[in-house]
């Protein structure tokens, strides 16, 4: 196709109305007669609700409701769950604590939404909520997963004996016991991967409104699957019946796996609709967001990495505690099991490979999936272990990897995953040539001279995205399908809509997925429009996370184009009296093969309604729908290469180059591309280096603003060298893989393999700020 085809640099249609200001998100929603609601949240990080006095609050200026979580359970409104079953290894069901939209009993971290106050402004609101006298019995709080698994813990829930919600494995113990029992090396660390906050642009929010003469709710919503929203609000928290139950989620501001969940507010912000009579809008502040967004990552893990003779990895074992929070959010279990220990054979052939993982309770925010979910906890365990490994073993990072390299496929590792296709040494080449790796040692050579300190640091990562198909999915404990559906409508005059059960929040689907339509029937780009984030208007969907928009979502939209490209054929075949095998379709006209033949594509869909003159049997109109379930994962795989310089003097990281080569298949793309890629490494450079989300010992938050959580700016980062590289994915009908996770997933742990080459240490905690680095190099005395 020409230049707006698939594989052509197509400028985001959408990015028009974001930056002139005309984007709707849910703060934007008005609805006649709406109210603002504040939530009362528990300043206790784990305490027995004794009382609570609403009295007050009830007779502020402009108050309408005044609500707690007695009422809601009056009411009916369920408890919020966790959707995916894992069982331990001893066959017990995880341990899944009641989560109530608002407490009733008893709160379980700082930031627990307790009481809803409804008023006529939000400053109102606000009022009236500090005017809510609440009682509580404060209680020993735990928040460091390794002490809450302890006797004598604080207990969390009861449900969950010391914590513990599930004790999980995978893969084969004594397998990998005899292989670190008999190798020439074993290389040992504790690694932990630290606990993020999100931070989308974009608050959570969400507007409740309950129509009385209809019996109809609607919620708009900050969600990345509303129709996996209005299933579970409906199915399991009787909010509302399915069929009465309108889910919209308009244009929002990033998510990052953070908007994946069903939360409180907005279950609580429809029942108080319809308890109030009055629409209900909230929206977070920052603060709020950092104490009730479920935050990313927290594990603790003991790892040990076998080697033989020839420096061949013949065994990995890990040891992770993983910490879920407070309660058990949508897809918690997934992440620390399915999303994490399946990939830890990363791109090497590992022939045994076991992991425990326990998961627990701690009185502090739920933790789910976040930008990777699993795939960057995996990698960094990986990573550092090889980088270490070459270390101990005194030969080149980039050499021990290329040894255990993975060459032939497709390949079935110790733990589930069977790897379609890759080509592995192509990106550690590509990603060494753009570093100029062979140089390194003149530049460390340089920097010495200028009293500074140079590491580099390399990250060969694989990640599996697309989460499919739903049979195995479903077979491991996943509550809902991972398929995807699409609604192509063409309409009578040739104008194409494109409904999707994908969500956009900063993908640039509007673009991407209209450049395949322009592709298949060669329509200009504007006359393609994409419908998403509404379950009244597109069928049911399973939103957009783990990379799935291109390899599962575009899927469903090409089985659709398919449908309606046969359909167009039999049609002009019809009219032009012609083969139906002697029709194409191009550059917006509908022609017979080697003749001068044709008829304009807008004449092919208006003759599809008019049916004045269609095939014998053939029913009106040009609309198509398909649903499209996955055979296998994707794999997107690459290698990072980091090179930073110290100061040794104030511990200040300045990150020199960072390269990025990924195979993420055919891409449809590349400019939409390479920004995922920026976005995804940005928030990787911040893991490593700046953020960290920290609790003191009595739970409360100790980087609850940006006065102490530092996020990464320009000024943190480089200008990237980003490649790519081709190997389709044989699994679906255009070879993709998926590229949104990938640059989050590789480089922490090349950044943080550059700074400990550039130290000459085994390890630094993330994020390695420069008080961290100062005080480890004084610790070494650089």
């Amino acid at each position: 196709m020409g230049i707006e085809g698939v594989g052509a640099r197509v400028a985001r249609k959408e990015d028009k109305r974001f930056i002139t200001g005309g984007g709707r998100y849910v703060d934007d929603m008005v609805v006649p007669g709406m109210k603002h609601a504040v939530f009362v949240r528990s300043p206790h990080a784990h305490a027995q609700i004794k009382k609570i006095d609403v009295k007050k609050a009830q007779a502020m200026p402009g108050v309408v409701g005044v609500l707690t979580g007695k009422e809601l359970k009056a009411d009916g409104i369920g408890n919020l769950i966790c959707g995916w079953m894992i069982h331990s290894k001893d066959g017990t069901p995880m341990k899944m604590g009641a989560w109530s939209p608002l407490a009733v009993d008893k709160v379980r971290y700082v930031g627990d939404a307790v009481v809803i106050v409804i008023a006529d402004t939000k400053g109102q609101a606000r009022d009236a909520a500090e005017a809510v006298e609440i009682t509580y019995k404060e209680l020993k709080a735990v928040v460091d997963a390794t002490k809450a698994i302890q006797p004598g813990a604080p207990q969390v829930h009861a449900e969950a004996e010391n914590n513990l919600i599930f004790d999980w494995e995978l893969g084969d113990g004594k397998a990998t016991d005899a292989a670190i029992k008999s190798a020439a090396h074993v290389t040992r660390m504790k690694i932990v991967n630290n606990r993020l906050v999100p931070n989308a642009m974009e608050p959570r929010a969400a507007l409740g409104h309950y129509d009385k003469a209809e019996d109809h709710y609607t919620c708009w919503t900050t969600s990345q699957n509303p129709h996996v929203a209005r299933l579970v609000m409906s199915a399991f928290y009787n909010v509302a019946p399915e069929n009465k139950l309108r889910v919209i989620a308009p244009d929002v501001g990033g998510g990052f796996g953070s908007k994946i969940y069903i939360y409180p507010e907005e279950i609580v912000c429809l029942w108080a609709s319809k308890k109030t009579g009055v629409p209900v809008k909230w929206v977070a502040d920052r603060t709020e967001s950092f104490l009730s967004d479920a935050h990313g990552r927290d594990h603790v893990s003991t790892v040990e990495m076998a080697f033989d003779k020839d420096n061949r990895i013949t065994g990995l074992k890990v040891d992770t505690i993983a910490n879920l929070g407070a309660y058990m959010s949508l897809f918690s279990s997934c992440v620390p099991t399915y999303l994490y220990a399946t990939l830890l054979s990363g791109q090497y052939n590992i022939p045994a490979i076991h992991a425990n993982v326990r998961a627990v309770y701690t009185n502090t925010a739920p933790v789910d999936a976040y930008r990777g979910a699993g795939r960057p906890e995996a990698t960094y365990v990986l990573e550092r272990m090889m980088e270490t490994a070459a270390r101990e073993l005194g030969v080149s990072p980039a050499e021990l990897r290329r040894r255990n390299f993975i060459t032939s496929f497709p390949h079935q590792t110790p733990v589930i995953m069977a790897y379609d296709a890759g080509d592995y040494n192509a990106s550690l080449d590509a990603a060494m040539k753009a570093a100029d790796y062979a140089g390194f040692a003149m530049r460390r050579a340089d920097a010495a001279k200028q009293g500074k300190l140079r590491g580099i640091g390399m990250s060969c990562y694989i990640e599996a995205c697309g989460l499919a198909p739903s049979s195995a999915v479903g077979s491991l404990g996943a509550g809902v399908g991972l398929w995807e559906s699409a609604e192509v409508r063409v309409n009578a005059v040739g104008t194409i809509e494109v409904l999707t059960g994908s969500h956009s929040h900063g993908q640039g689907h509007e673009t991407t997925f209209a450049q395949l339509v322009t592709q298949r029937f060669g329509v200009p780009i504007d006359s393609v429009s994409i419908v998403h984030g509404d379950t009244d208007k597109v069928q049911m969907g399973m939103g957009t996370y783990g990379s799935r928009s291109g390899a599962v979502g575009m899927s469903a939209i090409v089985k659709a184009l398919d449908k309606v490209e046969a359909k167009a054929k039999k049609i002009a075949a019809h009219l032009l009296e012609a083969d139906e095998g002697d029709i194409v379709i191009e550059n917006g006209e509908v022609k017979v093969a080697g003749t001068d033949k044709s008829l304009p594509w807008f004449q092919v869909a208006l003759a599809s309604y008019t049916a004045h003159n269609l095939p014998a049997g053939m029913e009106p109109g040009l609309k198509e729908t398909a649903f499209y379930d996955p055979s296998n994962f994707t794999f997107p795989a690459g290698c990072y290469i980091c090179e930073v310089e110290i100061d040794p003097e104030t511990g200040l990281t300045e990150i020199i180059q960072f390269v990025a080569a990924d195979d993420f298949g055919n891409i449809i793309n590349p400019m939409i591309v390479e920004g995922q890629v920026h976005g995804g490494i940005a928030q990787g450079v911040g893991q490593a280096l700046l953020e960290g989300a920290h609790y003191d010992s009595s739970g409360q938050l100790l980087t609850a603003s940006y006065m102490d959580y530092t996020m990464p700016r320009a000024g943190d980062l480089p200008s990237f060298k980003v490649s790519t590289s081709n190997t389709p994915c044989p699994g679906n009908p255009l070879g993709v893989k998926g590229c949104g996770e990938a640059g989050a997933i590789g480089s922490p742990p090349a950044v943080i393999n550059a700074i400990t080459d550039a130290l000459g240490v085994v390890d630094i905690a993330m994020p390695a700020s420069p008080v961290t680095v100062w005080a480890t190099i004084r610790a070494t005395k650089h």
